[in-house]
């Protein structure tokens, strides 16, 4: 079993992930965190690489093949990634959705809180900052997967479970992505 989470910044798809594959005795893997050392590689902060990647599909595509790889080597992982869906078809494929408010809230509070360990991503001023950034994120990523894939990641068509996650907390999100995934 395979199991990749996709969502909105903010929506809790990692901490989800974290803890779905604890629960499960799983692997966890972060889409996120290769990037972020793609980023950190290549000497430029995780904006920076999502620009270039507007132009270049290496950014994308050096990320995807390990992604790629795994969901042929590996069995019994959980994978949080925007992309993962896609690039490993036979997991159980979620997304996790979240208002654009209360996703800039979390976020801002998770690093003032010092609760991510994520260096890639720039210092925030205030939770409308984190809002501002949030927006042209998706735009970025939006632009780039349509241009080198062919799709849209945040369409619902995509995933076996769509789960909107703005009332939700960590344990109720993953309580009910547990439901799920006993189901299937």
């Amino acid at each position: 079993m395979i199991i990749s989470i996709s969502g909105d910044p903010g929506s809790g798809k990692s901490s989800v992930a974290k803890e779905l594959a604890k629960k499960l005795h799983f692997k966890h893997y972060s889409g996120g965190d290769m990037r972020g050392m793609l980023a950190k590689e290549r000497g430029l902060t995780i904006d920076e690489l999502n620009r270039l990647g507007e132009n270049d599909p290496s950014t994308d595509k050096d990320v995807d093949a390990r992604v790629t790889a795994l969901g042929r080597k590996e069995d019994g992982f959980v994978i949080d990634s925007r992309t993962a869906w896609h690039f490993i078809p036979h997991s159980i494929k979620i997304y996790l959705k979240t208002d654009p408010r209360i996703a800039a809230e979390r976020i801002f509070k998770d690093r003032e809180q010092k609760k991510t360990t994520r260096t890639d991503e720039p210092h925030y001023s205030s939770p409308v900052d984190v809002l501002a950034h949030i927006k042209a994120r998706v735009a970025s990523d939006k632009k780039r997967y349509k241009q080198w894939y062919g799709f849209d990641h945040t369409d619902p068509k995509h995933y076996d479970l769509v789960l909107d996650t703005t009332g939700l907390t960590i344990e109720q999100t993953v309580e009910r992505v547990m439901n799920f995934v006993k189901m299937r």
